[in-house]
């Protein structure tokens, strides 16, 4: 799967997935709003796109798991931070994610 902007196009090779992180709105705790720099970034994010998966030594091809437009969960400092047109992503080996999140 690829991911499609307005200028760039970009496919994650081998077992590397592409994250959005998601949002969980803002939080207000005791009426005090909390600044955009001292917020944790969230540890959920939508697969934007995967990777065609792991090989082994004799090059045998084994799927991914996770597909573009699944909910996943991740640890804290998972993957690496990259800006593609403007937009923050993280890319990320599919053994980072913790699992998939069904709604």
């Amino acid at each position: 799967m690829t991911a499609t902007s307005a200028t760039t196009t970009f496919t994650p090779l081998h077992d590397r997935i592409l994250i959005r992180r998601v949002d969980e709105g803002e939080t207000v705790r005791g009426g005090i709003i909390i600044p955009d720099s001292a917020k944790e970034k969230p540890q959920e994010g939508e697969v934007i796109a995967a990777g065609k998966g792991k090989s082994n030594d004799e090059g045998m091809v084994f799927p991914l798991d996770v597909k573009a437009g699944d909910r996943v969960l991740f640890g804290k400092y998972s993957g690496t931070e990259i800006k593609l047109d403007g937009e923050e992503f993280l890319i990320m080996r599919e053994e980072e994610v913790l699992g998939i999140v069904k709604k």
